[in-house]
């Protein structure tokens, strides 16, 4: 586990200018909901005036940001612009020569980066699944071999192909690949030295999903866009590439995975949605940077829960509470508030000292693991030892948390005997998801199925593998 270190000056909420109350009242919101909130920062002209993390989360811990990556690739992409090695008005066929299909549809040789920024390649919807079905070994093709339903430019389609083509044409540019990119002229200047990245199978990053960082580099990221690309007095990123993708260039439709959003109907900028107030980065399951220069404010959460429960409680409970102050009382009972965060350990009591052997049933939906999998639960050390026979092992821990890493990547775990039943939770702690383990003793018989499933697959062992190549299928 890496040190935590801070990026942020800290404040007291009443010594910056807003309301503790409103704060409370944030979280008052963020918990009634059915989705798990795992961490929250706001910062307010420039200082933290709230942070806290959901136990077993933890400041020092980098999570999975899903979309919210895209950001991140957009402001790569403003970087090699503002150096001169690309443009808006380039095009795919011409950066990425080399990877154009031979039968490339007109529309496709002239996509630009503006359309990829914009998401207005003119696909009728998200491509990613038949590109990479197309061309498992190159999705930039792939992409380019699709047909189109609507003229370039004329409207957005939310499309992860579009942020993967992007990091590509960064590479080709600048010669650096997109991680080693952002170190650089980023995150390394901005004192963050913990960013993780899922990849495919060549070993390149998505680019629209799998940066993982904590919730203060996300913060700070907000606040480096608040200040207009501005960082402890250095520009960092271009004053005019902050404006131009943090913009709206396209209409919304106010739906996303299928469900009303209101805050995704203020139209998209270059990788930025809108929002009634400023604009945020969106990762799926409720990963936001949310900025709102006319406040001064920025808010980090990570979550696995539906984005516009968070984005509510931000517009709802913290801004009207933005110019106030509350009482020192209601500072210290909010800091004392924050500190004891903590989502629930598996309810139940330690059981006798039996071993049990069982075998998984992967019928149900979303199952982790391969059906026929032998697990055996060992008493140890007032805790569990769960075998996953020929895959890994995890440490569980009763009434606690209970970490340990079996194939690199963290896993924490609470456990305890329901009567016949064992019940535990397994959280792939630098992501929003848990893995939820029952064993029948009686039946013998075990399933382990995702609280949400992850979009890159339900293999758990692909989730907690290092290094992280989620998608080995394809390149």
């Amino acid at each position: 586990m890496t040190s935590h270190r801070l990026l942020l000056p800290r404040s007291e909420p009443a010594a910056i200018g807003i309301s503790s109350a409103s704060i409370s009242a944030m979280l008052d919101r963020l918990e009634a909901r059915s989705g798990e909130t795992h961490s929250l920062m706001v910062v307010h002209a420039g200082h933290v005036v709230a942070e806290g993390w959901w136990a077993p989360y933890s400041a020092e811990r980098p999570h999975l940001l899903y979309s919210l990556t895209k950001s991140f690739t957009s402001i790569a992409v403003g970087l090699a612009i503002g150096d001169g090695l690309l443009s808006l008005d380039d095009r795919i066929v011409d950066v990425l020569s080399g990877r154009v299909p031979a039968d490339a549809s007109e529309q496709s040789r002239r996509i630009t980066v503006h359309h990829l920024l914009s998401m207005s390649a003119g696909h009728g919807s998200d491509s990613l699944t038949e590109a990479w079905a197309r061309e498992p070994g190159d999705l930039v093709k792939g992409f380019l071999s699709l047909p189109f339903t609507h003229p370039e430019g004329t409207r957005h389609v939310y499309d992860n192909s579009t942020t993967y083509v992007l990091a590509r044409m960064v590479e080709q540019v600048t010669g650096v690949e997109l991680a080693a990119y952002l170190d650089e002229r980023l995150f390394t200047p901005m004192g963050i030295d913990h960013a993780e990245w899922d990849r495919v199978a060549s070993g390149a990053t998505f680019g629209f999903h799998g940066l993982h960082l904590t919730t203060e580099a996300v913060a700070a990221f907000g606040e480096l866009l608040r200040c207009n690309g501005v960082w402890r007095g250095q520009e960092l990123v271009p004053c005019d590439w902050v404006h131009q993708a943090t913009r709206r260039h396209t209409a919304g439709e106010g739906v996303l995975n299928g469900a009303d959003q209101t805050d995704f109907s203020y139209g998209y900028g270059y990788q930025f949605w809108m929002a009634r107030r400023g604009y945020h980065g969106q990762g799926s399951y409720g990963q936001q940077c949310v900025v709102i220069p006319s406040h001064d404010l920025v808010v980090a959460v990570t979550a696995q829960g539906e984005a516009q429960e968070v984005l509510d409680a931000v517009w709802e409970c913290l801004l009207p509470g933005v110019g106030h102050t509350a009482s020192v009382r209601d500072d210290e009972a909010l800091a004392e508030r924050l500190q004891h965060l903590a989502l629930p350990v598996v309810p139940g009591s330690v059981g006798d000292e039996r071993t049990v052997t069982a075998t998984l049933d992967a019928s149900p939906a979303d199952s982790a693991l391969p059906d026929g999998t032998k697990v055996t639960v060992h008493p140890i050390n007032g805790g569990w030892r769960v075998q996953f026979a020929s895959i890994f092992d995890v440490e569980v821990g009763h009434g606690e948390w209970r970490e340990c890493a079996p194939l690199g990547r963290p896993i924490v775990a609470s456990g305890s005997w329901q009567g016949d039943t064992y019940v535990a939770s397994l959280y792939v702690i630098t992501t929003p998801h848990q893995v939820r383990l029952t064993v029948d003793a009686n039946a013998g018989t075990a399933t382990a199925t995702w609280s949400t499933p992850p979009l890159t697959g339900p293999n758990l062992e692909l989730h907690v593998r290092s290094p992280l190549m989620t998608r080995p299928d394809v390149a």
